[in-house]
């Protein structure tokens, strides 16, 4: 039975607000079995964030040790030693640290990774150095709860079992357990910067203190490890949603050696990478990166929930963020989880895409879209709408069906509600691709193209010619906006370039109205500095998010526009950093480390993106031009353990802040959205084509275009004013109608009943003859309900 020690309770309660750790890792790791339900990040050194039981929820803020002599030093191991860290082979997300004294007096060596059947993270420690010193040393192992996502509200206690004394936290049903191979000499449970272990041998370099609990507030727990006795053990970290769970787990962990559970877990991973695409050939590293990537991608994967992969086992500046901070980078984005599964689809491993798929499908909401970001268990998280995000499952679902790979699942009533999403909600995004601004994206707009035509061909290759023809109606229509919506024709960042794409034409989605002109709008940038200029003209904001037209194939890499807006994204936001080159977002961009190499907090400066570098080097592929200077640059970008960063300091080294120019900065590593587009870029150049290039969508758009169809549409959420005479006009809804309507000022009167589509769109369509009089006025008899709307509309002619 596990007995609870209850004598002392530690003072100081509730300690200091809680922080986060750092956001850029230098490791990554899980086991690849199931019942191995915890994930874990290092960072300088020492474990930090350890997930459990799904990949969504941190526990932990950090776990590291306290070495002193008891009269000249303490040193913390994320501090004051030197560290270097390394994958422990090639495909395996386990680690070795090697954390040496400056002065050379002694050596950690760690050994990290995740038990491989068991929710249990194993440290195997080996202490060497001077005899002398030796002898002095004291060794402490403390840890930092974040139970529950947060670390305002553990408890913590001293538990025997069997004789063994085990650290224990705890709030509500998430457990933690702490024990090594051998016995701790002393315990203590106490009050982060009040009465816990660093605060204890900081005053004196004694471990004076013993409290056996601490309840309700943000806890350290601290354990001494005789270093005369033991220079090597193993120390473990299990969890579970009981205390006899937690425990039980941690000493079955402990009991089997951990050579033979190294074995197991590089085993493990060993087995899963054997069947992936060599890739290798294509490198320039030898293939070090594209290990790491296939790896990372597949560990961010949720293990009680198949297929659901958040964006990165991290929190942006997470030294800057407390329990508020709930969400960072453990979350799913649509966006990033599709070009994570593309990627792994491109390395030659279907499984992963296939349940992403139908996670996918079971979080898709009522109406067909699907939440900006969610949990794991589907619940949204932020709730932005970003049309993207509902066109990325539907390109899923045809990468899947093309590569043979959908087995017994069918995605097409999946497809066909989002496709109904796209009709209805588009052609503007609330949010583009970088979540800060609404209106008409180059970006958005190529994904909802694309995903339209892929829905059609699905459609018709399922024998319904109706919907087939109706969806490529509105597909072509955005299509042939493209320039209209999303081009400026009076460019100033460029002075001899005066059409080139913008970032987004900010209209507003509520307005039904709205001015579309990108030459005329005014936008808002997000996380500008205090007292800065935050609101700019449009058409002077580039970012590179129309090469999505060319990956696609809507646009020929060769088209004139597209050549010279690359001319002023390079002009504009092009970093040339002694590891190659890599491109801001867009211009005026501060989400980013900030200027005195500060954390981002509220605002920033925007840095440069590898995934960027990567996105380009697709790009370059389909021109035809050289890739291997962008796959260099990939590669040179990532981390010694085979980590891509979000953003890469891309000024002047600043070691103060610990940054140097096209090294991480304090953002999310690794990003699972830049290691896919690494992956897919290294596919490409092996296939001699871009990976995700849609056959259908190219021969429609830039291989043999088809005539232009003069469409414009009318619906409640862009209630046109004007259309050209000669084009045919589509009046859309949600709902059965007969349209009421006159070209004579109401003089005579036309009623035309809606047709229906298998989407439950239903529409009319009236052609504008050439010599049509000046307007057409209209209303709706809803068929339905039987009633009028109660309002007139009026479109009228311009030549």
């Amino acid at each position: 039975m596990t007995q609870q020690q209850t004598q002392s309770t530690a003072f100081g309660k509730p300690g200091i607000e809680p922080r986060w750790t750092q956001g850029n890792k230098d490791g990554v790791g899980t086991a690849k079995a199931i019942s191995s339900r915890v994930w874990f990040t290092l960072s300088n050194g020492i474990l930090n964030e350890v997930y459990y039981p799904t990949i969504d929820r941190p526990q932990i803020r950090d776990l590291q040790y306290l070495i002193t002599d008891g009269s000249s030093f303490l040193h913390q191991e994320q501090r004051h030693l030197y560290t270097t860290t390394e994958r422990i082979s090639p495909h395996v997300l386990g680690y070795r640290i090697v954390n040496s004294d400056p002065e050379g007096r002694y050596t950690i060596t760690k050994e990290i990774i995740a038990d491989p059947q068991d929710s249990c993270i194993l440290q195997h420690t080996h202490l060497t150095g001077n005899p002398q010193t030796l002898e002095k040393l004291r060794l402490y192992a403390i840890c930092s709860p974040h139970l529950g996502v947060g670390g305002g509200n553990d408890s913590a206690q001293v538990v025997d079992v069997a004789g063994v004394k085990i650290l224990t936290a705890y709030q509500d049903d998430k457990w933690l357990a702490m024990a090594a191979t051998v016995p701790f000499t002393r315990l203590s449970c106490g009050y982060v910067s009040e009465s816990d272990g660093w605060t204890d041998l900081a005053d004196n370099l004694q471990m004076d203190w013993e409290f056996q609990q601490a309840q309700g507030g943000n806890i350290a727990i601290t354990s001494e490890i005789d270093p005369k006795k033991h220079h090597k053990f193993t120390l473990g970290l299990a969890f579970a949603s009981r205390l006899h769970d937690a425990v039980t787990t941690l000493l079955l962990s402990l009991d089997i050696p951990f050579a033979e559970k190294k074995a197991f877990y590089i085993n493990q991973w060993n087995s899963v990478c054997q069947d992936r695409l060599p890739l290798e050939q294509v490198c320039g590293d030898g293939g070090n990166l594209y290990c790491s990537s296939f790896s990372l991608l597949l560990a961010h994967e949720d293990k009680i929930y198949p297929g659901a992969m958040i964006a990165s086992l991290s929190i942006p500046w997470g030294e800057v963020h407390g329990d508020e901070q709930q969400g960072g980078y453990h979350l799913v984005w649509p966006r990033d989880m599709v070009n994570s599964v593309t990627a792994l689809l491109a390395a030659g491993h279907r499984a992963t895409a296939l349940e992403a798929l139908i996670y996918l499908a079971a979080s898709q909401q009522a109406d067909g879209g699907f939440a900006q970001n969610f949990w794991i268990n589907g619940e949204p998280y932020w709730t932005g709408v970003q049309l993207d995000e509902v066109a990325f499952p539907m390109l899923l679902a045809w990468q899947l069906y093309r590569h043979n790979a959908l087995r017994q699942f069918d995605p097409y009533e999946m497809v066909m509600r989002a496709t109904k999403y796209l009709i209805h909600h588009g052609p503007a995004t609330q949010q583009e691709r970088w979540e800060e601004a609404s209106g008409y994206s180059p970006s958005t707009l190529a994904s909802n193209i694309a995903a339209l035509i892929c829905a059609a061909t699905y459609a018709r290759e399922r024998g319904d010619e109706d919907t087939a023809r109706f969806i490529e109606d509105y597909a072509d229509f955005l299509e042939s906006h493209l320039e209209a919506w999303t081009v400026t024709t009076e460019g100033t960042l460029v002075p001899e370039i005066k059409r080139h794409y913008i970032r987004i034409n900010p209209v507003d989605i509520h307005n039904p109205q709205p001015n579309e002109d990108p030459n005329q709008k005014m936008l808002a940038i997000a996380n500008r500095p205090p007292g800065s200029q935050w609101q700019f003209p449009a058409k002077e904001i580039v970012d590179a998010g129309f090469l999505e037209l060319v990956r696609y194939g809507i646009r020929q890499p060769s088209d004139r526009l597209i050549v010279d807006s690359l001319q002023v994204v390079d002009k504009i936001l092009k970093v040339d950093t002694p590891l190659g080159a890599c491109w801001h977002r867009y211009n005026h961009d501060s989400y980013g480390q900030r200027p005195d190499g500060g954390p981002f907090l509220t605002y920033g400066k925007g840095r440069a993106w590898p995934l960027l570098t990567a996105e380009r080097g697709q790009y370059e592929l389909a021109a035809g031009h050289d890739v291997q200077p962008f796959i260099q640059a990939m590669e040179a970008f990532a981390s010694d353990t085979g980590m891509l960063p979000e953003q890469i300091w891309d000024e002047p080294d600043c070691p103060d802040s610990h940054l140097y120019c096209g090294r991480s900065t304090g953002s999310a590593m690794p990003l699972a959205w830049a290691h896919a587009e690494y992956i897919k870029l290294l596919r490409s150049v092996q296939d001699g084509k871009v990976f995700g290039w849609i056959p259908e969508v190219a021969n429609r758009y830039s291989e043999h275009k088809k005539p232009t169809q003069f469409l414009e549409i009318w619906k409640f959420n862009r209630q046109i004013r004007t259309i050209k005479q000669g084009y045919t006009m589509r009046i859309q809804a949600l709902a059965r109608f007969c349209l009421h309507w006159s070209n004579d000022n109401w003089q005579t009167i036309q009623n035309t009943q809606s047709t229906a589509t298998s989407i439950d769109i239903e529409f009319v369509d009236i052609t504008i003859a050439s010599q049509q009089p000046s307007c057409i006025d209209f209303t709706f008899f809803w068929t339905d309900s039987q009633n009028w709307e109660n309002r007139n509309y009026q479109v009228a002619f311009v030549d």
